[in-house]
């Protein structure tokens, strides 16, 4: 599903809907969808993004996910099961988060407060602390458990998957994906299941 740079350019601002279920323990927050993510409608649906190949490393997923064509419903189906959801701090697309000004990252902070207040996950991850910091106004904050709980979650600040974070590798994003799984209460497997490949 291959898109020139005119047809990308043509999903800026769209967006996509949260995938949440059910049982919902753990809540991922990216910054907002790429557009690529939002051409295909998948969350982190750019091939080489990290976030797939960390829940699977970390545990929380028993096989390597490729959303990069889109979700498919039997992966949709394992991460809910799993109590797994995703959201974005700000919905609408852009090329680079980095696109993104602090009065749309704070309005996204507030809105992101009310839906986690409806959909009551055990724990809230944001991706990213460059913009955690800035939407709820946390100049300070360091990544990891913060102080304060966001609509009655846990509230982590874990390293963002994608590639521009160079100093964050895979086992870093993996490690601490697992350790937020194990407060929000998600039983993690032991290792990667046989026969699969990361």
């Amino acid at each position: 599903m291959g898109f020139s740079a005119a047809e990308l350019d043509s999903f800026r601002g769209r967006t996509l809907p949260d995938l949440v279920g059910p049982g919902l323990r753990l809540l991922f927050v990216g910054i907002n969808p790429g557009l690529r993510t939002a051409a295909v409608q998948a969350h982190f649906g750019r091939r080489g993004n990290r976030f797939y190949p960390a829940l699977f490393r970390a545990g929380i997923v028993d096989r390597v996910i490729d959303a990069s064509h889109g979700l498919d419903p039997a992966d949709r189906d394992h991460l809910i099961a799993r109590g797994v959801g995703i959201t974005s701090l700000v919905s609408g697309a852009t090329r680079r988060a980095d696109e993104l000004d602090d009065a749309q990252l704070r309005a996204g902070g507030e809105a992101l407060a009310a839906r986690v207040e409806s959909l009551r996950p055990a724990a809230v991850a944001m991706l990213g602390i460059t913009a955690y910091r800035i939407a709820f106004d946390r100049r300070t904050a360091l990544v990891g458990r913060q102080p304060e709980t966001i609509g009655g979650a846990q509230l982590w600040v874990v390293p963002n998957p994608s590639g521009l974070n160079a100093h964050s590798t895979l086992a870093d994003l993996s490690d601490a994906y697992r350790e937020v799984a194990v407060a929000a209460g998600i039983p993690v497997f032991a290792g990667s299941p046989p026969g699969t490949r990361e």
